[in-house]
């Protein structure tokens, strides 16, 4: 099979779908890998570094989309790479569908079999494909929410982890999974105070067990949200529907209740955001403000830090495309369960349920 790997050209997206040690392994197993030049200047990863491990260095996206048999990238295909999409080819990256009717479209047209690192999942709910980013994006959240909260970028003046006598800033964090989890972490790690919403019961115990009572833990319900949004200096959307738009948790009325300059970071926005007012923002343009409150709602989070990012990414991805390559497609999804659940798109139907309930489409079964 020939994988092709495009440089990213989403604003400020320096991740790159391949490392040299992948190149290695899918050249070895038989397989021809052809690479966009530069494609990994960002992520510390020279040309050369890719040609010594067996990859063919092209300078032109056009001939990537044109001779791989699949393409493997890090955020779903800009419009300006629409057309480059190859009839029946097979795309193997994020995809967040949901938000993105034009690109399903698309894809539906052109009959490409569309693979969303976010909607692989496991028979327990785990989403292996999107855990690696979803760790990155939740401590970054916390990283990006102290910075805006300084006066100088806007914010209330306030540092989350205080000082001897005054109060630490308080974090709300709304969703305990992954991103919430290591929200969390990392809000704790600089001295704030920090409370989780979420819907789990046993995950919140869960989390209390984790940070030996470090973190306060609530429900999620509307009480409960509006209590915390009039304490919180920096809020986190970090909830997740695996393949569907995000729940909108809170709306442009909640506003009111927040002290002017905090900082909402929507970590959901890949999924729309779970936020009334969020709109998605680039690493040129991170932050826009509604009521008084500062929001970020940047799409690729993690490509800001893309050496950590891409080699993190790469580590999960790489098996489950090696069994592609080794096997095709549709055995592997006869066997693979998992990666059978991140099909999104297949010979021009939607194969992903809340991708189509989503958007208002029909949902086909993959046989």
């Amino acid at each position: 099979m020939i994988i092709g790997v495009p440089r990213e050209i989403k604003d400020k997206e320096f991740r790159v779908g391949i490392v040299p040690a992948g190149v290695k392994t899918m050249v070895a197993a038989g397989h021809r890998v052809i690479i966009e030049q530069n494609a990994g200047v960002g992520s510390d990863i020279s040309d050369s570094d890719y040609q010594k491990a067996g990859a063919e260095m092209h300078p032109s996206a056009l001939k990537i989309f044109q001779q791989a048999d699949l393409i493997m990238k890090v955020k779903e295909p800009l419009p300006q790479e629409w057309e480059l999409l190859k009839e029946e080819s097979i795309l193997y990256t994020y995809l967040h569908l949901a938000p993105l009717p034009e690109l399903t479209d698309i894809l539906l047209q052109k009959k490409v079999t569309a693979i969303g690192y976010e909607t692989v999942r496991t028979d327990n709910g785990y989403l292996p494909l999107l855990a690696p980013m979803s760790q990155v994006a939740g401590k970054m959240a916390i990283q990006v929410g102290a910075r805006f909260l300084e006066k100088e970028e806007g914010g209330r003046g306030v540092l989350l982890g205080g000082v001897p006598g005054v109060n630490h800033g308080h974090v709300t964090i709304l969703g305990s999974g992954t991103v919430g989890a290591n929200a969390a972490s990392a809000a704790i790690g600089l001295g704030a105070d920090v409370t989780v919403l979420g819907r789990n019961l046993q995950r919140l115990n869960q989390l209390e067990e984790i940070f030996s009572g470090r973190v306060n833990t609530l429900m999620s319900n509307r009480h409960n949200i509006e209590e915390e949004l009039g304490r919180c200096d920096l809020l986190v959307g970090a909830v997740l529907v695996p393949g569907g738009s995000a729940p909108q948790l809170v709306s442009r009325r909640m506003l009111s209740l927040m002290k002017k300059g905090a900082v909402i970071v929507d970590v959901a926005i890949d999924q729309g955001g779970c936020v009334e007012t969020s709109k998605p923002t680039t690493h040129s343009h991170p932050v826009f403000v509604v009521d008084g409150i500062i929001h970020y709602c940047v799409a690729n989070m993690p490509g800001a830090v893309p050496h950590t990012s891409t080699f993190a990414l790469t580590n999960a991805t790489l098996p489950y495309v090696l069994d592609i390559a080794n096997k095709g497609l549709e055995k592997v999804a006869a066997d693979n369960i998992s990666l059978k659940r991140g099909i999104n798109t297949y010979q021009g139907k939607i194969c992903n349920r809340e991708v189509a309930n989503s958007q208002g489409k029909i949902w086909h079964k993959m046989s």
